[in-house]
């Protein structure tokens, strides 16, 4: 899959991904509000790229410790909560390893929250002391969208933001 740059941004995807990581360093600077950072992260994000059908966070629930619940995001209604293990999200939860499926159907125990994603990433987020707060979520409505480039993107973003 070829990236599409719209307006005047980079076409190559890592370029692109250096341009945001940049921008949204920039615009998280001095704050300190977990949800603020997060849901900055999600809208830039999601008009950064025009593959991303759904990006948002599922934040682990502290009363239950192995479950995630729905934070901020931008796209259609996303899942309430998943357990640790179950779909791409907890699996990304329970292992804190990057999920790249190129094909969500073929995924075992996937959660279809939208029937319309055909592609996901998830990317655990781990805060200063190395203790899993979340996961990124990205969804894509055409298969094999993620790739490594995204990952390496993702989990860079991901440690600059919520783990320094």
């Amino acid at each position: 899959m070829s990236y599409v740059a719209r307006d005047d941004r980079p076409a190559d995807k890592a370029e692109r991904y250096a341009e945001v990581e940049a921008e949204i360093l920039a615009v998280l600077d001095g704050e300190p509000n977990l949800t603020a950072r997060m849901a900055t992260v999600a809208s830039m994000l999601a008009d950064a790229f025009p593959v991303f059908f759904w990006t948002g966070f599922y934040v682990v629930d502290a009363a239950k410790g192995d479950e995630l619940v729905v934070g901020p995001y931008q796209g259609t209604l996303g899942c309430l909560r998943i357990p640790f293990g179950r779909g791409v999200c907890g699996a990304a939860a329970r292992t804190r390893e990057t999920q790249v499926v190129e094909d969500v159907h073929a995924f075992p125990g996937h959660i279809a929250c939208d029937s319309r994603s055909a592609s996901e990433i998830v990317v655990p987020v781990l805060d200063a002391a190395g203790d899993l707060i979340a996961v990124l979520d990205v969804d894509a409505t055409e298969t094999a969208a993620f790739d490594a480039v995204d990952a390496a993107a993702l989990e860079r973003l991901m440690a600059k933001v919520f783990g320094a």
